[in-house]
């Protein structure tokens, strides 16, 4: 049974006065009022309080609510106990935490006593207290017990509130007893327990809106640590894991400051949100850091918040694994059934654990980085031995400067680096236990620095790792099926790591202002150098450091099927071979950004600029493909595919007379065969719709042929914005006779291409029944999504040089919010200004959309246009 000092002098003395069984009864609405007041006294008191102390008074204040309904209710006179258990019971109640009770009985109970108790549930709901309750005699809570090891966790923290201390006292010596859970038992399903949470949130706790509760090295792990103690030592604290000799007193001190900063971030999220809630999402990360202390000023106190927790969170789910590790040794293990394989003289293998052979061994730093490469090397380790764990914990910290500083590690480091497996289990725990920022200055400063956005969804050096993992994976051959072309690569490059070292460095030099890639790639090189990597692979990384953004923003904001987009991102790649480790590096880093907004759609849009480029490469860059060639070859091709449709050539070099030279320039032969074959003979007062039924580069093409109106891209747009789906690229041809030929990819909003005939169909019948409609268009702005309103900066407007004297090229950088394509369309209209393209892309909160547009003349923009455009976006968008 938990103990705590439940003292009156926490709370302060006009609540419990109110709550004294003695004192007058009081009503639901006046308990109300009392748990208001109690709860403003909380907030204040927590800038200048000891957490804990603000845990045990929300508890004491709880008791004492609970103990006088309680006699309100007149269940004092009854065989029956009110019993505090889960957290309430540790008396960690937080200001929104629910409040979990067992009225605990010798037997069945008769119907009076159901009344009352009936009665008493219902004054708790009416006081608005989030009530978890039971109602079970002795045998049902040991029945229950032993088949459910939730329950039986909650029993071991149960603590006396009011009514029959007798009977909590007959059920407390069962609960120590084997036949209840023993040690083994109880420890397995603990440790089953939080295996299976973790894998809950991917084995990453450093995802940028963590549950403090549930996530890796959040609260929970800590509790896991004090249950399986309590059940095996009996402890009713971590600082009896001391005297256990299970923790040394730094480790106790480290596990309690994680604890209360943890608790700090809890009780503060509770009052912002209002509610009882363990995610800190974006919606509450600027006031939790105020609360807290962190200032106010911008995104950096959010961002100084959550470096700390997310330091404190790996120093938990470091500790977590040494004791877990221990207590199994204690609790499961026969000292004489333990196999011990020696290694060499310094290290041998315990169980599947590497282990030291003297305590020692890191007094030489070397070690430290040798023992990695002794996992690279035997696949028959499965990780780390807690008491070398605990060795290598603290001559890390007792470290003065990098490793990298020593020259037999930067031998060993390299040796990791280019092993086959260097990159697996190793580097895995190199990550995890911080032996890469202790070799490596740079990558500390990059360790729980987060990006206060929605398109990054890990810490920087947690993405960073990734990066580096999905590289290794492209070079196993067991993965060759999920990505077949980055595999194909990555196996048959000489120097994999080439790509290994571009991978940790491309994002380390963020947070420090500046260019992070410039940065990065000045970092890079210096590093090579200095671990005699040859010249040529030395500004091959330095390369890719400086140019990892490059193929992703050309793929996305760019027309990769244009001659000159090609020319001029080949130009700056230069050959085959940085194009090979350009393509397996973006795309490892655009699937570690953020695993919700990798589709099939940037997948086949990297997959295009990589065989476009490469193409060019061989044809070679000087020499562009003829235009009027291109149109004949597009033209047969597209007349060979429509060879048994009945329709003849001569109808269709009619309608070809219609279209402008661009049309056959911007799409395939196919996707002109398609278009024609629904427009010739179609009555043109009517529109056409066309939704491809397959997918194009992993969208949905959306075809529309109709009378050209002022209001036609408006409509479209704001249509398929009401049916929620996303457009991510659009094509806007206008023929000589006046009829609108528009593309518009789109993704539904899983970010996937459309697949239900019912949906396409519905939507095309919608979208030809708009595009009939004369009316003007007027779009509506529209709020922004709930986890996008703290996020604040100003629409942006710039105009890019392009080599095409008829058009202007126009970004906009806005806030995301749903409309904001058909607002920015609308205005277009207003001004007459001709849409010809655009790219739609969205990095998490924030809309990048580019633009190729002219006036309705079809003529280059003048610089007083661009102004007004310019003025008239912000005025009526911002």
């Amino acid at each position: 049974m938990t103990n705590y000092p439940l003292s009156n002098d926490i709370v302060p003395n006009h609540f419990t006065d109110s709550l004294a069984i003695s004192a007058d009864i009081l009503s639901s609405k006046a308990i109300c009022q009392l748990t208001l007041s109690f709860n403003e006294w909380l907030k204040e008191a927590f800038a200048d309080n000891d957490v804990k102390e603000l845990l045990i008074a929300r508890a004491v204040f709880v008791d004492a609510m609970l103990a006088k309904l309680w006699c309100q209710h007149h269940l004092d006179e009854f065989q029956i106990s009110l019993v505090a258990v889960g957290g309430y019971g540790r008396g960690e109640l937080h200001p929104c935490s629910d409040v979990d009770i067992l009225l605990l009985t010798q037997t069945d109970i008769d119907l009076d006593l159901e009344e009352r108790i009936s009665s008493f549930i219902t004054q708790l709901w009416d006081i608005k207290l989030d009530i978890g309750h039971s109602v079970r005699s002795i045998k049902e809570c040991l029945k229950q017990a032993i088949n459910d090891v939730t329950v039986a966790t909650n029993l071991m923290e149960m603590r006396q509130v009011a009514g029959n201390e007798a009977l909590t006292q007959q059920l407390l010596p069962l609960l120590n007893e084997d036949v209840f859970w023993t040690s083994e038992k109880f420890f397995i399903a603990k440790r089953t327990e939080q295996e299976k949470r973790h894998q809950q949130y991917h084995g990453a706790a450093y995802t940028l809106e963590p549950n403090l509760k549930a996530s890796p090295g959040g609260l929970r792990d800590i509790q896991t640590i004090a249950w399986v103690a309590k059940r095996h030592f009996q402890a009713d604290s971590l600082e009896e894991l001391v005297q256990h000799q299970y923790l040394y007193p730094n480790e106790l001190a480290e596990l309690i400051e994680a604890q209360d900063y943890l608790w700090r971030m809890r009780f503060a999220l509770h009052f912002v949100a209002k509610r009882s809630e363990n995610r800190l999402l974006f919606d509450y990360q600027a006031d939790v850091a105020k609360m807290m202390g962190f200032g106010d000023e911008g995104k950096a106190p959010v961002e100084r918040m959550m470096k700390r927790f997310f330091r404190i969170i790996a120093r938990v789910g470091e500790l977590n694994t040494i004791l877990l590790q221990r207590f199994k040794q204690e609790i499961i293990q026969d000292s004489d059934q333990v196999e011990v394989k020696t290694i060499n003289q310094d290290f041998e293998l315990v169980d599947k654990l590497i282990n030291t052979t003297n305590d020692r061994i890191f007094m030489r730093s070397a070690k430290m980085l040798e023992m990695f490469l002794i996992i690279a090397q035997e696949p028959s380790i499965k990780g780390i031995h807690s008491h070398t764990l605990r060795l290598m914990r603290n001559a890390r910290r007792r470290l003065i400067s990098g490793l990298l500083d020593y020259a037999q590690c930067r031998k060993i480091f390299m040796a990791i680096i280019r092993h086959p497996r260097g990159l697996g289990l190793a580097f895995n725990l190199m990550h995890r236990h911080g032996i890469i920022g202790s070799y490596l200055p740079s990558w500390r400063n990059i360790v729980g620095q987060m990006q206060f956005d929605l398109f990054h969804a890990y810490s920087v050096d947690e993405h960073s790792f990734r990066v580096v993992k999905n590289l290794y994976q492209f070079s196993q051959k067991e993965h060759s099926h999920k990505y077949p072309l980055c595999s194909k690569i990555m196996q048959k490059i000489r120097k994999p790591e080439v790509l290994y070292l571009a991978g940790i460095f491309h994002d380390i030099a963020k947070g420090r202002g500046g260019d992070h890639a410039k940065l990065g790639a000045v970092d890079a090189l210096i590093f090579c150098q200095s671990h005699q990597v040859t010249n040529h692979d030395s500004k091959m990384v330095s390369w890719l450091v400086e140019n990892h953004l490059l193929m992703s923003v050309t793929a996305q904001r760019r027309d990769i099927n244009d001659e000159n987009v090609i020319r001029t991102f080949g130009e700056i790649v230069r050959d085959e071979a940085h194009l090979d480790y350009l393509y397996c590096l973006t795309v490892a880093d655009m699937r570690a950004t953020n695993e919700s907004l990798w589709n099939s759609w940037k997948a086949n849009l990297l997959h295009d600029l990589y065989f476009n480029t490469l193409r060019a490469f061989r044809r070679g860059l000087s020499k562009p493909v003829e235009t009027r060639s291109k149109i004949r070859e597009n033209q047969l091709q597209a007349l060979d595919i429509l060879a048994d449709t009945g329709i003849n050539e001569d109808q269709l070099k009619s309608l070809w007379q219609e279209f402008r030279v661009d049309y056959f320039l911007r799409y395939s032969p196919e996707q002109i065969a398609r278009h024609c074959q629904r427009i010739i003979g179609h009555d043109r007062a009517e529109p056409i719709v066309i939704i491809s039924p397959k997918p194009y580069r992993g969208g949905t093409e959306v075809f529309v042929f109709a009378k050209e109106k002022a209001n036609t891209f408006v409509s479209t747009v704001e249509l398929l914005s009401v049916k929620k789906l996303s457009i991510h690229d659009a094509k806007i041809i206008t023929t000589k006779t006046g009829y609108t030929v528009n593309t518009f990819i789109v993704l539904d909003s899983r970010g996937k291409a459309l697949k239900e005939s019912y949906q396409t169909q519905e939507i095309t019948q919608s979208l030809s029944d708009k595009l009939k409609q004369d009316d003007y268009c007027d779009v509506p702005l529209q709020p922004a999504r709930r986890e996008v309103k703290q996020f604040k900066f100003p629409l942006r407007v710039s105009f890019i040089k392009i080599n095409a004297k008829s058009k202007t090229m126009i970004e906009i950088i806005a806030l995301d919010r749903p409309g904001l394509l058909g607002n920015i369309a609308q205005v277009f209209q207003q001004l007459q200004v001709s849409i010809h393209s655009a790219k739609i892309t969205t990095f998490g909160e924030k809309a990048d959309d580019i633009f190729t547009i002219s006036t309705s003349e079809n003529t280059a923009l003048t610089e007083e246009e661009k102004q007004q455009l310019a003025d008239k976006l912000i005025k009526e968008i911002d």
